[in-house]
């Protein structure tokens, strides 16, 4: 059977590349319990803010959880590559990979 296409002229090869486009973000998670813990979350998120801000760091996303009536967590969304630097000045009281919608 002939064939009328040159694989070579009809087709331009390009060079596949396995590119992280975004860093992974990791979802840092501030637990606070009891009868004040509402007032206590709001609180630590506006201090939250303030350091990153007095840092020059860049805070995805923050915000307030509500699990039940005596347990808020306030949570801050940051790329992986600044973790261990606010890690170590932050003590946040665990953490878990944030994946976007897409």
């Amino acid at each position: 059977m002939g064939s009328n296409f040159n694989i070579s002229r009809d087709f331009i090869f390009y060079p596949i590349h396995k590119l992280n486009y975004h860093m992974e973000k990791i979802k840092l998670i501030w637990d606070f319990r009891g009868p004040a813990c509402s007032h206590t979350a709001t609180h630590f998120k506006t201090h939250l803010i303030e350091f990153f801000e007095s840092e020059k760091l860049e805070l995805i996303l923050s915000g307030i959880e509500v699990v039940n009536e005596f347990h808020h967590y306030t949570y801050a969304v940051i790329d992986k590559k600044n973790l261990e630097g606010i890690k170590s000045s932050l003590k946040p009281n665990r953490g878990q990979f944030f994946e976007t919608s897409k």
